[in-house]
């Protein structure tokens, strides 16, 4: 019969509305400028708004199928989105959900009807929440972190939404995630494992909820998403439990923010809201962003002690785990019942989820069950918690903002461009003014060379000229030499013109005596005539005369030869004379011949050189003329390239002038703008300031109110110092109260109860009967006994008694430290005052000089409890812990001294960091060593040691921080794994099988595997171990190691 009172009807869904505090309406606009709430499209579902809660059901595992009492409890109908819970055959109840999934639900159906609406809402601008729900071990972290590496139909809600946001977002848009958990109430990061207890800031305006300590990355494909996954699931906090071999001990809560730009249909559809558009008071466009954030959160599964078997510290984190689900269930409660309070203050979890319950998100809820009957309860309570999320509406917002950051880069860009290209255009103008400069430089060069050579041209020209003048005077005055000359030659021709004149009259004289001459000649030729005549006659008249009378003919020959030489003397002075005449006139034409041709060869000499004067000085006047011209046009073309330069050098400064006065324009506009609101928060800091001025009178009240109390308990430490000496009297009685059997002293772990095993050895010592009670009886008696010691005594005066010299005192005081150490409830409270009292360092010091075999048994179980603490261990290990207890093993036999040891050093090796500094102090050899003993419990210890250090171990390779073979190798430890395999003990023969699974993940641990048989073991392993996972964990280091497929394949 299904009860009316657990099935929500349709018409008792809960109103749209939500509690008064929240605005109802959502078309009305924001009056914030930077966000908005945008109105709903007419057609949208009004339930859109409520949380929407899926259940899934999850497969019988390998237990619940062996179970021969195993029956089910739940009995799903998916076609009607019901759930019938069976308390017993006679005995249901109906619930009704969003969506019912089976347990053949695939994981892509599982996204598509849970969280594909509530991404694609994501991806419109709304924030958005996806989170599973349930029991431990019922597939909540399957749901959401699945990676899927074998199978991609296997991946998870996680890789599944990451790739839907990755294929829609475009170029522009960026997508970026965090990843965190929180763990033990705090919150730490997974991708940097180095940032633990980031503080949750809340803003006060706007009341959202940030963790700005936490690493944000940007996704740039599907496979970096996958790798970073990878690195947070190594980092998270997981541990096997009865319910889970790896049973996550943390909440983890993927944030994804996507940052989108607003579509330009979007745009038009709010610009008929006035003024509110996305113009600004100037006209321009601004550009607008969405912005969302999208949460999957992967809650811790709730647990109940009794069937978990968490003890220790996995009790301590199981309690932080329900505490948190706890204030959630409230905080659901008080929203689905409109209380006006509601406590999200209550856990960092709650506030983390402020948004996502009651907030602006959209929210999609899947609680995970188990079908066993077994787990009734938790299944009800967890269906219960799913019905009343149901009634929570959030008031779903589209946070959209004016892009300012677009905006203020797209002004940077541009005042980047407008610098740039100020900057280009000083660097055209410089480049330009040194071209200028250059040129001019270059034009006053060759000027100055032009000048130069012109001024050694124009001396060299005056020196020409000056030259050409003294020549032209030289010419002058050759000429006036040559017109003296030439006078000369003119008087000379004029002479000879004279002479000529005379010759003509002479050759006129000459002819008139050459005609005289003829006719003397003739007078001649006729006296010669005349005197052959006369000879004639003279011989005639000698021969008469021969007759005649000698006086007569001497007579006339005296005569005759006076006559003849009278004229034979006149021809000759003739002839002389007219020789003499002949000479003369050869003399003048030759003098006149001569004189024409020297005047006609100075004329031709005299022009010649005068034309050659004229013809170079043309020349040079006019190559000069042309080189003056071609320097003035040089000089004009470079005025006007210079003019031009000019110009284009004040259109640039003008240019630059107008940029820089628009920039200048703009940098004030910001400034005002950034001035208006450096006011508003110079007065909210104001505010502030004087809310922390009263804070801080408050704490200065305080601060004196301490001060008396500091020196009223100053005076008190006096007091008690004095009464220091009465504890060990006052320790001696108690000793007397206190139980002497060990069973009444408690440890966190099975391996650390040290006394109740060593009980009778005690008792012997000591010569007590043990009381017939029953050992819970012992236990709570011995609790409170301890509660008041710690009261009326005080841990400093127990941990004093540490260094008495009565081994006694020692012993009882050792006794109790341990019981302080191992207090379920304050047991991490009372570590810290014992580490901060010095009790650590006492307890090794008495581990390093007691010789007492009790002493070293307590004082070994003391320090195993303190190693539950991480903070404790690498103390413990600084201080030379690890050695102590190393050389105590070496120095014992006594097997229940041993198993403490051993489990102290299995604690360590829980501690990645410590692995070096155990290797190197012994530690794991001793713990190999302790082995031989063959105690089963010590065994235990040692297995357990080993598997803590091998998945330490196989973490760090994973994560990449260390590379090589194992440590374990070196020492021997795979041969006594393999070796000890085969063990009776469960819980050992676990161990151990974890311990191999974990060395083989380690790539270059195969060869060793091989040859040890490791390989061997490990194949019996997947096929023969009790342990689902175990199996799951050894077929999976088969599948992945190349050697090992090597192996096999040539098998």
């Amino acid at each position: 019969m299904a009860s009316s009172g657990r099935v929500l009807h349709k018409s008792e869904r809960p109103p749209s509305s939500v509690r008064s505090k929240v605005p109802i309406s959502n078309s009305r606009r924001s009056v914030t400028p930077t966000s908005r709430t945008r109105p709903q499209p007419l057609d949208t579902d009004p339930e859109s708004e409520r949380v929407r809660v899926a259940v899934r059901l999850r497969p019988r595992n390998s237990e619940e199928l062996l179970d021969a009492d195993y029956s089910d409890c739940v009995e799903l109908q998916p076609e009607l989105k019901r759930l019938n819970l069976r308390k017993n055959n006679w005995s249901s109840e109906s619930f009704k959900f969003d969506e019912v999934l089976s347990e053949s639900a695939s994981q892509k159906r599982v996204y598509e009807v849970v969280a594909k609406p509530v991404v694609e809402s994501v991806l419109d601008g709304y924030n958005g929440t996806i989170m599973a729900y349930g029991q431990t071990g019922t597939g909540k972290t399957y749901t959401l972190g699945s990676v899927g590496k074998d199978d991609a139909s296997e991946r998870g809600i996680m890789i599944r939404a990451l790739e839907d946001i990755i294929t829609n977002a475009s170029v522009s848009d960026t997508v970026e995630i965090s990843y965190l958990q929180l763990y033990m109430e705090a919150v730490q990061d997974l991708l940097a494992p180095e940032k633990i207890n980031i503080p949750i800031v809340e803003d006060a305006k706007i009341g959202e909820v940030s963790v700005p300590g936490a690493a944000i990355i940007k996704i740039t494909n599907l496979d970096h998403f996958l790798q970073l996954l990878q690195i947070g699931e190594t980092n998270r906090h997981a541990a096997n439990t009865k319910m889970n071999t790896e049973s996550s001990r943390s909440h983890a809560i993927l944030m994804v923010y996507i940052r989108r730009s607003a579509h330009e249909k979007e745009e038009i559809d709010v610009s008929y809201q006035g003024n509110d558009s996305t113009t600004n008071r100037h006209g321009h466009h601004l550009p607008t962003i969405r912005k969302s954030k999208l949460l999957i959160v992967d809650l811790a599964g709730s647990e109940r002690i009794n069937k978990s078997g968490s003890e220790g510290h996995l009790l301590e984190e199981a309690k932080c785990i329900n505490l948190s689900l706890t204030s959630l269930g409230k905080c659901i409660n008080a929203l689905a019942e409109h209380s006006p309070h509601i406590p999200t203050r209550d856990s960092k979890l709650t506030r983390l989820l402020r948004d996502s319950f009651g907030g602006s998100a959209r929210t999609s809820l899947i609680v995970t069950i188990g079908p066993s009957s077994r787990n009734y309860a938790e299944t009800t309570s967890t269906i219960m918690f799913g019905q009343r999320a149901m009634k929570v509406v959030n008031t779903v917002k589209l946070k959209e903002e004016f892009d300012y950051e677009s905006l203020c880069r797209t002004l940077e860009n541009q005042v980047d461009h407008l610098n740039a290209e100020i900057d280009r255009q000083q660097k055209l103008r410089e480049k330009d003014n040194n071209e200028i400069e250059k040129k001019l430089k270059e034009f006053q060069k060759s000027s100055a060379e032009a000048e130069k050579s012109l001024v050694v041209r124009t001396e060299f020209l005056e020196k020409e000229n000056t030259q050409l003048k003294s020549d032209t005077k030289g010419l002058v005055k050759e000429l006036d030499s040559l017109k003296e000359q030439n006078s000369m030659l003119l008087n000379e021709i004029t002479r000879v013109q004279t002479s000529l004149k005379n010759s003509k009259f002479l050759e006129k004289e000459n002819t008139r005596l050459e005609l005289m001459l003829n006719d003397v000649l003739k007078d001649l030729n006729s006296q010669k005539d005349h005197n052959d005549f006369m000879h004639s006659e003279v011989a005639r008249l000698e021969m008469n005369l021969k007759n005649s009378k000698q006086l007569e003919n001497s007579t006339y020959q005296k005569l005759l030869a006076d006559t003849t030489q009278m004229y034979e003397k006149k021809i000759a002075d003739l002839m002389k004379q007219l020789e003499n005449e002949c000479a003369r006139s050869d003399n003048a034409e030759e003098q006149l011949e001569r004189m024409k041709k020297r005047l006609s060869d100075a004329d031709k000499s005299l022009q010649m050189e005068n034309a050659g004067y004229q013809r170079a000085l043309a020349e040079t006047t006019r190559m000069y003329e042309e080189r003056i011209a071609e320097l003035n046009q040089q000089l004009e073309d470079e005025h006007a390239h210079f003019d031009g330069v000019e110009e284009q050098l004040h259109s640039t400064e003008k240019l630059l002038n107008d940029n820089q006065n628009a920039v200048k324009i703009y940098e004030e506009k910001e400034i005002l703008e950034l001035r208006m609101r450096l006011e508003e928060m110079h007065e909210a800091a104001v505010h502030e300031l004087q809310q922390l001025n009263m804070e801080y009178k408050n704490l200065q009240l305080e601060k004196e109110g301490l001060s008396d109390e500091l020196h009223t308990m100053r005076q008190n430490l006096q007091v008690e110092e004095k009464r220091r000496k009465q504890a060990e009297n006052e320790l001696l009685n108690i000793k007397k109260i206190v139980p002497e059997s060990e069973d009444a002293i408690e440890v966190k772990k099975p391996y650390m109860q040290e006394i109740s095993k060593g009980s009778s050895a005690f008792h012997n010592e000591q010569g007590l009967q043990v009381p017939s009670q029953s050992r819970d009886s012992i236990t709570g008696g011995h609790k409170s006994t301890i509660a008041k010691i710690c009261e009326e005594v005080g841990i400093p005066k127990i941990l004093s008694l540490l260094t008495s010299r009565d081994v006694d005192v020692q012993i009882h005081a050792v006794k109790v430290v341990a019981n302080l150490a191992a207090e379920v409830l304050i047991a991490d409270i009372n570590q810290e005052k014992i580490v901060q009292e010095g009790g650590l360092d006492a307890l090794l010091a008495l581990l390093e000089s007691s010789q007492n075999p009790t002493a070293l048994r307590v004082a070994s179980g003391a320090i195993a409890n303190l190693a539950m603490n991480e903070m404790n261990q690498s103390l413990i290990t600084s201080k030379g812990g690890a050695q102590l207890l190393a050389n105590i093993a070496s120095k014992t036999d006594d097997p229940q001294t041993l198993r403490m040891v051993a489990g102290a050093i299995a604690n360590l090796c829980g501690n990645e960091k410590l692995h070096v500094m155990l290797k190197e102090d012994g530690a794991i050899k001793a713990l190999l060593g302790m082995a031989r003993t063959g105690n089963a419990d010590v065994v235990a210890q040692v297995a357990r040691g080993l598997a803590n250090f091998a998945k330490c171990e196989s973490r760090r390779i994973i994560q990449g921080y260390w590379r090589g073979r194992s440590l374990l190798i070196e020492d021997g430890a795979l041969s006594w794994l393999v070796a000890n395999g085969n063990t009776t003990s469960t819980s050992t023969r676990r161990h151990i099988e974890l311990a191999i699974c974990h060395l083989a993940q380690n790539e270059d641990n195969a060869k060793y595997f091989v040859s040890s048989g490791g390989f061997k073991e490990l194949i019996e392993i997947s096929n023969s171990s009790t342990r689902d996972d175990i199996r799951s964990l050894a077929k999976k280091t088969i599948r992945l190691s190349p050697s090992f497929q090597t192996v096999m394949r040539a098998e």
